[in-house]
């Protein structure tokens, strides 16, 4: 499986083991044998050291596999830890029940009798709470919403943005930190 891990100043982007996809002591150590010219980056997992920024890196992975970076809840975590921002696009009704601390709501979907629409405003709403160049996780429920949320922010020009797989339920259900 290929994943891209990144930090402000640089990624490391290969092959690694679904085992370590649900570890919850991503490392120097675990990491190291994986990766070949290395580089401690800001929240303590080590990776190449590349000639493209970031940026680029997450511009490719979008343009190569049609989808947003999607990182598991606790590289998540350790992400808000070391300064990212995080997106929370669930309803205004699903945050107020429970978030991750610190999180911003900007609905992706509004609920609308049975079913659901998107919200026209999402993008400049985002704009009026975050610049293009920040470093932004974007979450929701399961993952669905924020795949969608973070595709269209891409697109439209947004340079660090990383979904959260699994979204709200897995980091609840993994014991990180929320509050009300």
């Amino acid at each position: 499986m290929e994943a891209t891990w990144f930090s402000s100043s640089a990624c490391f982007t290969g092959p690694l083991p679904l085992s370590l996809l649900g570890s919850q002591n991503l490392n120097q150590r675990s990491l190291s044998p994986l990766i070949g010219n290395q580089q401690l980056c800001s929240i303590g997992i080590k990776h190449k050291v590349t000639n493209f920024c970031t940026k680029a890196a997450l511009r490719g992975n979008l343009e190569a596999t049609g989808v947003p970076t999607s990182v598991p809840v606790r590289v998540a975590h350790e992400l808000l830890q070391a300064g990212h921002k995080y997106l929370d696009v669930r309803t205004p009704e699903e945050f107020s029940a429970g978030h991750a601390p610190g999180a911003v709501n900007i609905p992706y979907m509004y609920r609308i009798g049975s079913g659901m629409t998107k919200n026209p405003h999402f993008l400049a709403e985002v704009l009026s709470h975050f610049r293009k160049e920040d470093e932004i996780i974007v979450g929701c429920l399961s993952g669905k919403r924020s795949m969608m949320a973070a595709s269209d922010l891409l697109v439209a020009g947004f340079s660090c943005i990383t979904d959260i797989a699994g979204g709200y339920a897995t980091w609840t259900q993994s014991s990180l930190p929320t509050e009300l």
